[in-house]
């Protein structure tokens, strides 16, 4: 096995490190429902990766449907609507920290991170003013490695790659390639972070590159398939558009090993004959597996859909309904506690860091409040593409990545 110094240098690169948040900026509310609700709001921010050379715009279509959620038939908090207040990034430390600081003057009580790799700019201002910064998963890596300010209801970067190749070896997988896009935090990801974990998991795992401006997809199935792995894929994606031409690509060679999407999902619906057979992983589960999941889980699935469906000019997928779940499950945590519109930052921080075996929505059950990592939780899922363009969950249970890999990495457990 590698040496932790070598794990602790690759990991805290990891995964979603090729997913960029952009924009910019802009502080009018969501809300597009008429709420019913009259005590005073409770003020939320939210970094909103809306535009750029990469943008994910299910982040943007999520808080909304989940604002009309809360302040439809879920009562608000304690009968107070939330308003949220966005601020459009472009992946810069500079409008990270121009939003937070729009934060600071609107007096929001929190800040919601949709997936940006700028966040930690924005912690200065915002850890001054005693407003935490409240996610799902830590893509920008310095906010992810400590636990001040900041509270995450998922799992964090590393997680999901150990996670998947974890499964992968129980499966009996020998050998996986994965390929990411060439940048140079991803360097560190596919030179030193997979033969890491190829020693530590005891599985073959080989990475390759392609172009983040002129990608040949052709070209990179080929190097995938000459191998002929067990599994081959990719480590991340930057766009659903990158996923579905690696897969046609593949399936055009004939690779016959089992491709890993990372996070992708539109690709399904799109051609869910070559799709089949395929895995990806989630923080949440994910509409494409209600059939799979628990009677509650399959509620909140319903609740979802019904709410991200009616945003209008929306956009669905994995980051809309990971960022629904993060405005309902910051309702739920502040409504047990008896919140108001005279609620602080310093209470919300409180009142989250506290959280103890608590059923996180489309998640599994989180406890916040550790001393070294701002996440809730170390477990994801990894599904299996069915013929019929379902996603089967691959485990029983959430999987657990291991601890002795995850101990490496600054902010992980």
């Amino acid at each position: 096995m590698h040496s932790n110094r070598v794990l602790f240098r690759a990991l805290t690169v990891l995964v979603v490190a090729s997913v960029a948040a952009a924009g910019c900026g802009g502080t009018s509310s969501t809300d597009t429902t008429t709420s019913t609700l009259t005590k005073p709001p409770i003020t939320i921010g939210f970094l909103n990766p809306s535009g750029g050379p990469v943008p994910q715009p299910g982040t943007d279509t999520g808080v909304q449907a989940a604002q009309s959620y809360i302040n439809g038939e879920f009562g608000g908090i304690n009968g107070h609507p939330i308003e949220v207040v966005p601020c459009d990034t472009d992946t810069t430390p500079e409008k990270a920290q121009s939003c937070a600081n729009t934060f600071v003057e609107k007096k929001v009580v929190a800040v919601l991170d949709g997936y940006n790799l700028s966040s930690s700019a924005a912690l200065p201002p915002l850890t001054a003013a005693q407003i935490p910064l409240v996610g799902m998963i830590p893509f920008d890596s310095v906010t992810g490695a400590k636990p001040e300010n900041r509270v995450f209801f998922a799992a964090p970067q590393a997680s999901f790659l150990v996670g998947a190749l974890q499964a992968f070896q129980s499966e009996g997988k020998k050998s996986v390639t994965l390929a990411l896009v060439d940048t140079p935090s991803s360097h560190q990801t596919i030179d030193t972070l997979l033969p890491a974990l190829s020693a530590a998991l005891g599985i073959r795992a080989k990475g390759i590159y392609f172009s983040p401006t002129s990608p040949n997809f052709t070209a990179v199935a080929s190097a995938i398939a000459k191998d002929n792995p067990d599994v081959g894929g990719l480590v991340a994606a930057p766009s659903e558009a990158v996923c579905t031409a690696l897969v046609k690509a593949l399936r055009q060679l004939k690779y016959q090993g089992e491709i890993f999407t990372a996070a992708c999902t539109d690709y399904i619906g799109q051609a869910p004959e070559q799709a089949a057979g395929g895995a990806l992983y989630s923080s949440n589960w994910l509409p494409t597996a209600a059939r799979y999941a628990p009677a509650e889980v399959q509620s909140d699935l319903a609740i979802a859909e019904k709410h991200i469906a009616a945003v209008e000019g929306g956009t669905a997928g994995y980051y809309a309904y990971g960022e629904f779940a993060l405005l309902v499950n910051l309702a739920k945590a502040l409504t047990a506690s008896g919140a108001t519109a005279s609620v602080t930052g310093a209470d919300v921080l409180k009142t989250l860091k506290t959280l103890k075996d608590f059923p996180s929505f489309l998640g599994p059950k989180i406890t916040c409040g550790s001393a070294t990592s701002p996440n809730c939780t170390t477990q994801m899922l990894l599904f299996s593409v069915q013929p019929d363009g379902s996603t089967k969950p691959v485990t029983d249970t959430w999987i657990t990545p291991a601890a002795q890999v995850l101990g490496a990495i600054p902010g992980a457990v």
